[in-house]
Order: structure tokens, then sequence, then C-alpha cells
């Protein structure tokens, strides 16, 4: 973890998963500043927990699993207002992020 990501551990009281999902939505500046950091967080909270509930062991190498995470994801943008033009971008990255750090997730 980079200087960066812990500075954001102590500011934003998020875990490390959630942090790796902040970075991932904040990747786009028109959502920081439509949603405004708070939101950002709670997305990024919201996001972690459903992610994790929802992965399955080797979810990443089974088409249906990940096209059902992929549309997980998607609801959970929309819900929150995250602006359309950009929200492809998040979801890939944020499904990126999931694969690296499903394995933990099981243990």
């Amino acid at each position: 973890m980079g200087e960066r990501d812990a500075e954001m551990l102590d500011k934003l009281n998020l875990s490390v998963d959630e942090i790796t999902f902040y970075c991932a939505l904040i990747e786009n500046e028109e959502s920081v500043r439509q949603l405004g950091d708070d939101n950002l967080r709670s997305l990024a909270i919201e996001l972690t927990q459903q992610l994790r509930k929802s992965a399955t062991v080797d979810w990443q190498k089974r088409d249906s699993v990940r096209a059902r995470m992929r549309n997980l994801v998607g609801r959970l943008l929309r819900r929150w207002k995250y602006p359309p033009n950009a929200a492809e971008a998040a979801i890939k990255l944020v499904l990126e992020q999931a694969e690296v750090l499903a394995d933990g997730w099981y243990r």
C-alpha cells in the first residue's frame, strides 16, 4: 500500500478493500464533482459489501457469475447517480479490482 493509500485510510476511515474501490470510483473527476467524497466513500463501502456477499469461489472464471457481478456494480452506480458517461469505465475497473481482492475474501 502506498503512502497516498495510507493517508486515505486514515482520512476516510475505510478498509483496504474499500480504498481500492474508492480509488476506482474517483478516477473520473466528474464523479467527484457530482457526488462528492462522502457519497463516493459510502458507495465504496456498499460496493465492497455487495461484491463480497456475491462473490463465489472462482467467480472470475464463470461468465454467468461475472455478468451478475457486472450488473450488480452497474445497478449500484445508477442508484448512487454515478455519471453515466463514466460508468462503463468504473464498472470495468471495479471488477478488475474485485478479481484481485477476491482471493482474500474466501480465506
